[in-house]
């Protein structure tokens, strides 16, 4: 599909499951970009009285056609799901490098659900996912988390979201944060057992 990499990421945090599954293309024509597609995504997925911090509400990580190319502005990215604040529609656009490794990982974008027991973070390479043990970062910094993934892993050039103390208190003006300095004003990881982090190693 021309500017798509035709799927998301399905992750869903209470089973632990993590799957592929297709772009829908419908949404992809009738809504273009990141957060068109989100937002359709998520009127499907709840009901009036399905509350923001839910388990059953999501959270979207969202690119667009142009997203990694060489077209002008496009290394860009969107964060969806119902506030916790206000109750209805929200989204953050975002810089950095976290969208479009994201492309260069295989994916259009993440649908994460569900609450974990634990502490844990997705990690996506290549086309491939799991999702690994965090309790070690809990409690740590933005910058802390970031630097503690990256040296676990081996490589500088991961590129790492995540939340930090704000987030894990359940603070509803919590920040996601990527690249050590690039804010996604969302909402937090909506639990304290929910991700505390993914991370996509750069090219």
């Amino acid at each position: 599909m021309d500017g798509y990499m035709g799927k998301l990421l399905a992750v869903d945090l209470s089973s632990g499951q993590i799957k592929d599954e297709p772009l829908n293309t419908e949404y992809a024509h009738q809504f273009i970009g990141g957060s068109g597609p989100a937002a359709r995504y998520l009127y499907d997925s709840l009901d009036p009285d399905t509350a923001p911090l839910a388990p059953a509400s999501p959270l979207l990580f969202m690119t667009g056609p142009l997203t990694g190319t060489r077209a002008p502005l496009c290394g860009r990215h969107v964060v969806c799901a119902r506030s916790p604040l206000t109750g209805i529609w929200n989204e953050s656009h975002t810089g950095g490098f976290v969208g479009a490794e994201l492309r260069f990982a295989g994916y259009d974008g993440i649908i994460v659900r569900g609450r974990s027991p634990e502490p844990v973070y997705l990690w996506i390479q290549d086309g491939r996912a799991e999702l690994r043990e965090a309790g070690h970062l809990w409690g740590k910094d933005t910058f802390e988390t970031q630097a503690t993934i990256k040296e676990e892993l081996g490589d500088p050039r991961v590129r790492v979201a995540c939340i930090g103390p704000a987030g894990e208190n359940q603070v509803l003006l919590a920040n996601i944060i990527h690249d050590h300095a690039h804010v996604e004003r969302v909402l937090p990881f909506e639990k304290p057992e929910q991700t505390e982090a993914q991370t996509i190693p750069g090219q």
